[in-house]
C-alpha cells in the first residue's frame, strides 16, 4: 500500500508556508509515487518529460486516496498515459484566444470584457488546462512596459466594463504586484467590476492569509474571485477558512467547475459539490464542458451526459446550487446549454415538462 503524504510528516512552519509548498511541488514519478500508486505507464510518462507540466503541492497531494487510481483529486493533476490518445478535433488553443491577443497578456474577445493574463505559473497543474500551450512556460510574468500597454489599452477602450485577471494564477503574484494591478484597474473610470480567476484557495490555502485578503479588499470597484472547484473533497477545512477570509473583506465568491469523467460526472457527486460550495459562501457560476484540449479525451464526457446531469440538478436541489452549463466555442465564446423542457406548442399554449417529468399547459402570452 502506498502511504499518503501527511502534514504531520513536516514541520508546521514549513507546511503552512505557501512558498515552501511551491518549492516542494511533486514533479517526478518518485515524488508523486509518495502520494499515490502509479501504473508503470503513468510513471514512464512522467519520467519522459513529454506533455504538459507536472506539479502538485504537497497540501493537495495529502488529500489523495493513496491507493485509489481513480481518486477524483488525483485524476485532475496526476498525468495519465491516456494523454497520448488524441482526438482529431483537439486543439492547443481550443478557445481561439490567440487570435484575439491584442498585445502580450491582453485578450479582447467579448465586446465589454477583457482578459488580463498576468502570470503563467500555477500552484498545481490541471491535466485539462485550457492554456497548457502557454502556462508553465518561461514568462517572467506581465510587468513593465507590457503591463503598462495592457492597462493603457483597457483605459482607452470605454466599452470594456469587466476585466478578468487570470493566467496562470494571479494569486501567486506577490502582494505588492497584485495590489499594483488591482489599484491600476480600479482607477479606470469605465470599469464596473474586476474578476480574478484562481485555483490557489484549493491547491494552496495557506497563501490566503490576512495580508492577501486586504489586498483583495475592493477599492471603489466590485471585485469577484471566481474559484475553480471540481469536487466536494476539495473543500477541506483549510480551504473553507481561506474562502471565508476572502469573503469577509467584501469580495464576492463565484464557483467554476469543469465537468470531468471519473471526477464529478455523477449526479450525487455533482450535487454534493455544488452544495458544499454554497456552504463555503461560493455561488456556483459555471459548469464548463471540458474544452477539447490536446490529450484530454479520457477526461471529457458526452454533452448529452452533461445535460442529463443538469436535469438532475434543476428542481432537485436549490436553484442557488444550479450553475450554467456552457461550452466554449473556438473564438465565438461561451454558449449556455439547458435541458429542453418544452414538449410542444399548441396554438397559444406551451406544453412544458416539470422537473419530475409531468407535462402541463402554460399560456404563451
Amino acid at each position: 500500500m502506498t502511504r499518503s503524504i501527511a502534514p504531520a510528516d513536516f514541520e508546521p512552519r514549513q507546511w503552512n508556508d505557501w512558498r515552501w509548498q511551491l518549492r516542494q511541488l511533486r514533479r517526478t514519478a518518485a515524488e508523486i509515487g509518495d502520494a499515490t500508486a502509479l501504473t508503470t505507464d503513468d510513471a514512464a510518462l512522467i519520467a519522459s518529460g513529454r506533455g504538459f507540466e507536472v506539479g502538485v503541492t504537497p497540501y493537495f497531494a495529502s488529500l489523495f486516496d493513496p491507493n485509489d487510481a481513480m481518486c477524483p483529486l488525483r485524476r485532475q493533476v496526476v498525468p495519465s498515459a491516456a494523454e497520448a490518445d488524441r482526438a482529431e478535433f483537439e486543439k492547443s488553443d481550443p478557445l481561439g484566444e490567440d487570435a484575439h491577443l491584442q498585445m502580450p497578456g491582453l485578450v479582447h474577445k467579448y465586446p465589454d470584457r477583457a482578459l488580463l493574463l498576468v502570470t503563467d505559473r500555477c500552484a498545481s497543474y490541471c491535466r485539462y488546462c485550457t492554456r497548457s500551450r502557454w502556462v508553465a512556460g518561461d514568462s517572467p510574468g506581465l510587468g513593465g512596459d507590457d503591463l503598462d500597454a495592457a492597462i493603457a489599452y483597457i483605459a482607452a477602450t470605454p466599452a470594456i466594463v469587466d476585466v478578468l485577471v487570470s493566467g496562470g494564477d494571479p494569486l501567486l503574484l506577490s502582494n505588492r504586484k497584485l495590489a499594483e494591478v488591482l489599484d491600476r484597474l480600479s482607477a479606470i473610470d469605465h470599469l464596473r467590476l474586476i474578476r480574478i480567476g484562481t485555483r490557489v484557495p484549493v491547491f494552496l490555502p495557506m497563501r490566503i492569509d490576512d495580508a492577501l485578503a486586504e489586498v483583495l479588499r475592493p477599492r471603489g470597484k466590485a471585485i469577484f474571485v471566481n474559484v475553480h472547484i471540481n469536487h466536494a473533497r476539495e473543500l477541506a477545512p483549510d480551504v473553507v477558512a481561506a474562502l471565508a477570509r476572502i469573503a469577509d473583506v467584501g469580495v464576492g465568491l463565484g464557483g467554476q467547475t469543469v465537468l470531468l469523467r471519473g471526477v464529478n460526472d455523477d449526479i450525487e457527486t455533482l450535487r454534493a459539490t455544488m452544495l458544499a460550495m454554497l456552504a463555503a459562501r461560493v455561488r456556483p457560476y459555471y459548469l464548463f464542458h471540458c474544452d477539447p484540449v490536446v490529450g484530454t479525451s479520457h477526461l471529457r464526457v458526452p454533452i448529452a451526459r452533461g445535460l442529463a446531469l443538469m436535469a438532475g440538478l434543476i428542481g432537485h436541489t436549490t436553484g442557488m446550487a444550479v450553475p450554467k452549463y456552457v461550452i466554449d466555442l473556438d473564438g465565438a465564446g461561451k454558449v449556455p446549454l439547458w435541458p429542453d423542457y418544452v414538449e410542444r406548442i399548441e396554438a397559444q399554449t406551451w406544453m412544458v415538462r416539470g422537473y419530475k417529468g409531468e407535462v402541463q399547459p402554460y399560456p404563451a402570452g
